[in-house]
């Protein structure tokens, strides 16, 4: 499956138990040797009351990761799909458990899904950074760059995000960046890069380096953490049009203590089989 291109191999263990080694992940993901995908994500049942499913993330480099925007999109399209949960073709919202906490999903007409992603964290120990205080902007000199220094923003959508306005992002320097960022003890979690270009107060541009799987076509969670820095430094509306090399995400944040959502597709590719 895809969010704007963002591809995801999904494995449901409503029916049987699976768990997965590191190197399974890896395998799975290698675009030569296995199926090739960003994120493979694992759906289980859940053993909490109430909770509709249990959604666990595994990004390209085998590593597990608590939060993935477009692969919600496709978790809530699988589940309807399969028919895993009832009531869904009612307008049912989906509860899901992840590493991070619950989340819900709403399906709408098409392939649209909206999901309320969550409260944004911007205090520096919970996204984390290695600062005392918060701060609307950070800055960071880069020694692999020519002593580059940085200025960004820092906010965890259940998973870190640096954030840096750029003039273009076709021109934006995300391969060599986006790593060397990663590579910073500022980043105790490593972090996901965006690159975020405003268009005017509803639209942006952007491109994410993620920790894990480098630089996809979309970003979920990138999109929400590049709307929170925005509103927070006043450059940005509500209601903002996100757009990604993949495709347009639509993102909405009221501010301070609300949760940010974002609706946008999530598309079916193929099924198939795979001996491990």
């Amino acid at each position: 499956m895809h969010g704007l291109g963002n591809d995801f191999v999904v494995i449901d263990s409503f029916a049987q138990e699976i768990q997965l080694t590191s190197d399974q992940v890896r395998l799975m993901a290698d675009r030569h040797f296995g199926i090739g995908c960003d994120q493979l994500l694992l759906l289980a049942p859940s053993d909490k009351a109430g909770i509709d499913v249990r959604y666990l993330i595994y990004n390209a480099d085998g590593g597990e990761v608590s939060q993935c925007g477009n692969g919600a999109r496709c978790v809530a399209a699988y589940l309807r799909e399969n028919d895993l949960i009832d009531g869904l073709a009612n307008g049912k919202a989906i509860t899901a458990e992840t590493r991070d906490g619950v989340i819900t999903m709403t399906l709408q007409e098409g392939e649209q899904v909206r999901v309320n992603m969550g409260i944004p964290k911007l205090a520096p120990a919970d996204v984390p950074i290695e600062s005392q205080d918060y701060a609307a902007q950070y800055q960071l000199s880069l020694s692999g760059m020519s002593d580059m220094e940085i200025t960004f923003s820092a906010v965890s959508m259940g998973n870190p995000h640096a954030v840096i306005v750029v003039d273009d992002v076709v021109i934006a320097p995300v391969l060599t960046m986006g790593p060397e960022m990663q590579k910073q003890t500022f980043f105790p979690e490593g972090v996901n890069v965006g690159f975020m270009q405003i268009i005017d107060s509803h639209h942006i541009k952007l491109r994410v380096f993620e920790r894990g799987a480098g630089e996809t076509l979309a970003c979920g969670s990138g999109a929400c953490a590049a709307v929170v820095a925005g509103c927070s430094n006043s450059s940005l509306n509500q209601e903002v049009d996100v757009e990604l090399p993949g495709g347009h995400l639509q993102i909405s944040w009221e501010g301070d203590g609300e949760p940010v959502w974002m609706t946008g597709p999530a598309t079916f590719v193929y099924r198939g089989q795979i001996s491990l």
